[in-house]
């Protein structure tokens, strides 16, 4: 399987995601409530399979391997706009998380902040993913040989299958700072 493809499969999962953000959004403005742990499953979500699993693979192995390659002008320039795209959904996320702790701390006007943040993710990602399956995947895999395409693709297998592993860690790591 191409690269690409991986990617793109991806790609469909977040799109229901983001389905079930809007119709979230949409529960949210007709009662102008928040259900905190719903928002920390859809940031999970977000945070862990589209930034870390996903913009992993992108950023960490693809992207990584484009940057050693002579890419044409267009081509680098797009690649920036998509790691900045990145940085700026990372951004999104970390607004909504602090509007969702306010909220849940009892600051109920923090609804509309989280309503905006939710509205703001499900607007990019569209976007960002038309721009990466319609324009530049299937460019960039002019720079590379069959060889390193399926080098790329066991490379994005190993990069899930530690995942999982990575995630936990980190977890028992934060849980464990609350003792020291």
């Amino acid at each position: 399987m191409q690269p690409r493809i991986m990617l793109m499969e991806e790609h469909r999962l977040i799109e229901y995601m983001l389905e079930i953000m809007v119709k979230e959004n949409s529960r949210i403005k007709l009662n102008n409530k928040v259900e905190p742990t719903m928002i920390d499953t859809i940031v999970d979500f977000i945070r862990t399979y589209a930034d870390r699993t996903h913009h992993g693979k992108e950023e960490d192995i693809l992207f990584a391997e484009l940057a050693k390659k002579e890419l044409e002008e267009h081509d680098k320039k797009l690649m920036q706009e998509l790691i900045d795209e990145h940085i700026y959904a990372r951004g999104k996320v970390k607004a909504l998380v602090q509007a969702k702790e306010e909220y849940a701390g009892g600051d109920i006007g923090k609804t509309k902040e989280i309503s905006d943040g939710l509205e703001a993710l499900a607007n990019f990602y569209p976007a960002h993913i038309k721009k990466e399956d319609e324009n530049f995947f299937l460019r960039t895999e002019k720079y590379f040989s069959q060889e390193e395409l399926s080098a790329m693709t066991k490379n994005f297998n190993e990069f899930d299958r530690q995942m999982i592993h990575k995630k936990y860690r980190q977890v028992c790591e934060e849980l464990s700072q609350k003792y020291q």
